[in-house]
């Protein structure tokens, strides 16, 4: 039976999570002053992709995917992969990479509906409470910059877009459960959207390609290594231990990691938002991975 809250091995997981995806926000950055979005994405989907693939092969696991299942597969890769990708990478380049992440984590708002309505999953009164608390926290910090992101309003419409691929391509996992092993699930999503990402870019930006900086070349290999073999590898694990209203809404903690490496690396100011914002998503995190109390416990039912 799943799990209702994350277990140990969750808790470290979603700690890693936080940190990995939470300084490749301003990796991004970096890596975009130098290379091609496309071409970036390409190299992040099929260098983690190739690399999870020798990865599960060293561990014996097989590769194969059995033909009935690769319409899934691919239905996951276009909304977590694909569409995450393509709009988080242009969504970035027109607004500041804090914030840029803190609307990508609106996600929990609509896995949470996505869930209730595609999953049957209840949204109990602490996931809501937890949820509410969560998103207060993401509000307060965009509330600083209504007026000047109105005016790149594509890059939010871009950042909203993905989140709402995102939560799809989570409710999807939970819903297709499909019996692969996860580096194995992981690394084909990638690469089946790394593929026609890199045929576009081969189109529309062979003529940017150049060498790039040492400082480039360093975020780009945290990108590749970190954020994609790794981190995506746990996101699913994650995903497939928990209803898909406590994975979300404990993937807040990554955007609090997303401005405060912003802050370190980037330069980007400490105001009272980002420290009252931080306090309400942890709160969230806190609530909706709360123990149950001893008497529920109590009173459940011997197995």
């Amino acid at each position: 039976m799943e799990r209702s809250r994350l277990p140990p091995s969750g808790l470290v997981l979603l700690g890693l999570i936080a940190l990995g995806w939470g300084f490749s926000w301003p990796a991004i950055k970096i890596v975009l002053t130098e290379v091609a979005p496309l071409t970036f994405r390409t190299a992040c989907l099929l260098g983690g992709g190739g690399g999870l693939l020798v990865l599960a092969r060293i561990a014996g696991q097989p590769l194969r995917v059995p033909a009935r299942l690769w319409g899934r597969l691919l239905a996951l890769s276009a909304t977590g992969i694909v569409a995450w990708n393509v709009f988080v990478v242009y969504g970035i380049a027109l607004l500041p990479s804090g914030r840029a992440a803190l609307l990508a984590y609106t996600m929990p708002l609509w896995s949470a509906v996505l869930s209730v309505w595609l999953l049957g999953e209840r949204l109990t009164a602490r996931r809501a409470l937890s949820l509410v608390l969560g998103m207060a926290g993401v509000t307060t910090l965009l509330g600083a910059d209504v007026a000047g992101m109105t005016g790149a309003v594509y890059g939010v419409v871009l950042m909203l877009a993905a989140a709402m691929a995102w939560a799809l391509s989570m409710v999807l996992l939970k819903r297709f459960a499909l019996p692969i092993p996860t580096s194995v699930l992981t690394a084909w999503t990638m690469v089946a959207g790394g593929v026609p990402i890199a045929g576009v870019a081969i189109v529309l930006e062979h003529g940017r390609w150049h060498p790039v900086t040492a400082r480039a070349g360093i975020a780009l290999t945290y990108s590749v290594v970190i954020a994609f073999m790794f981190c995506y590898w746990a996101w699913n694990r994650l995903v497939l231990m928990v209803p898909v209203a406590v994975s979300s809404i404990s993937s807040l903690v990554t955007p609090v990691i997303g401005v405060l490496s912003s802050i370190w690396l980037l330069g980007d100011p400490l105001t009272w938002r980002e420290i009252t914002a931080g306090a309400c998503i942890l709160g969230a995190v806190a609530l909706v991975l709360r123990p149950r109390e001893r008497a529920a416990v109590a009173r459940s039912p011997a197995t």
